[in-house]
């Protein structure tokens, strides 16, 4: 399956690592990570630091999946708000989840100052506003919820927003100021390619799984080239598409589209950097880079089939410009490039991350919705830890003992 169309922006400005290296051969490794996206990269960079012996293999070049289509907003905020959260897992698990994010950012920022990549990490606040008026109360709560579990937050008015911000909003918003964005293709192959350099580590591109058979002392797995792959555990970092590994359906497709300006001269933007989204279901984000452009998601809704999510792409590029123009009116907006991709999303908004019940040799890290790097770093740290025998407090709130509950 197609998982974007269009041109990342990413691929586009960094260009292509042109790198090509099949497996041609039978291989007996310790671990095997399914995915070289920055779900695979981060937690290749786990494994390597722990001393554990992996090898990456994708069916596509390096992170040129889901990763590609990414537009890297880095928040602590899930997709489900923390007052809404609580009610489905439990207040105190779903300010866990919400710390848990928190911490990731200051972890990924980590990763890349010891390994020396250069992913245009920057640390910038967030704007998370009102879609209308009567999304005022909603902020309130998240607000003081926010406030209780000690989340760095502040509230604004919708004046004080115009007055700072230059963003016109319909109502308040919440203010955090511990986001931060980067360039998510230049992160994963950067670290990849660090480790196939410090730690020899091996990345077999173009070659797909055809078949993943768990034995007793570990995982056999076939590819469609017909070689075996024999290896102690198996960890699936594929995004979306996980599901091909899966005994039943736990995650739910969404299409969702991106665009990215000229570059505007610096006084044109909103004076206070920062990310910008909002409280409607599908939300708008909007992000800058490092040259001034703009980029733009949302528009999100649910994948039927790759086809029909392509052929929306021009109508949504019109449906987000325009929302743009209305909320930056003074902001001179021309699209330059346009793309989508698809994304799972889980019933209470949390990824699954460890081992599938009765599947003690194959780990999964699935299900982001809109936190897929967050949530890439919290699973590569909880997997990693359980394959050294160690225990990991949030592992029980991204466990798979959900779904007797939601699913």
């Amino acid at each position: 399956m197609d998982l974007h169309s269009g041109l990342p922006y990413w691929i586009i400005r960094n260009s292509l690592w042109d790198y090509f290296h099949p497996l041609e051969k039978d291989l007996s490794t310790d671990v095997v990570i399914v995915g070289s996206g920055i779900t695979g990269a981060l937690m290749t960079h786990e494994l390597c630091r722990a001393g554990i012996k992996c090898c990456i293999v994708d069916k596509r070049s390096i992170a040129t999946g889901s990763s590609a289509a990414s537009t890297a907003l880095l928040q602590y905020e899930i997709d489900v708000p923390l007052c809404r959260m609580g009610k489905i897992i439990g207040e105190e698990n779903a300010a866990t989840a919400y710390h848990a994010c928190l911490q990731s950012i200051s972890d990924i920022k980590r990763v890349l100052e010891e390994t020396g990549v250069n992913a245009g990490f920057e640390q910038l606040p967030s704007l998370f506003y009102a879609s209308s008026a009567a999304d005022n109360k909603l902020l309130e709560q998240e607000y003081e919820i926010r406030q209780k579990h000690k989340l760095p937050v502040s509230l604004l008015e919708k004046k004080k927003i115009r007055e700072e911000y230059k963003v016109k909003t319909p109502g308040n918003a919440l203010i955090n100021e511990a986001s931060a964005q980067m360039d998510v293709y230049r992160a994963a192959t950067g670290l990849l390619a660090y480790h196939i350099k410090e730690s020899g580590l091996k990345v077999f591109t173009h070659t797909s799984i055809k078949e993943c058979t768990e034995t007793s002392d570990g995982c056999i797995m076939t590819t469609d080239r017909g070689h075996k792959i024999k290896c102690g555990y198996v960890i699936i970092a594929t995004g979306f598409e996980a599901g091909q590994f899966l005994p039943q359906k736990i995650m739910d497709l969404t299409s969702t589209y991106a665009l990215i300006s000229h570059p505007v001269a610096s006084e044109h933007l909103w004076p206070t950097h920062c990310l910008i989204w909002e409280t409607a279901d599908p939300y708008l984000y909007i992000r800058t880079t490092d040259k001034n452009r703009i980029i733009v998601g949302g528009e999100d809704e649910k994948f039927s089939d790759p086809q029909r999510r392509d052929s929306l792409l021009r109508k949504k590029t019109r449906i987000l410009e325009k929302k743009v123009r209305k909320l930056l009116p003074d902001l001179p907006f021309e699209t330059e490039m346009v793309w989508c991709g698809t994304f799972s999303t889980t019933k209470d908004g949390l990824p699954f991350i460890g081992n599938w019940p009765d599947k003690e040799r194959m780990f999964f890290n699935l299900g982001y919705g809109g936190n897929g790097i967050t949530f890439s770093m919290i699973g590569a740290q909880i997997i990693c830890r359980q394959l050294q025998g160690m225990k990991d407090e949030r592992s029980g709130i991204f466990g798979y003992e959900r779904i007797e509950k939601y699913w």
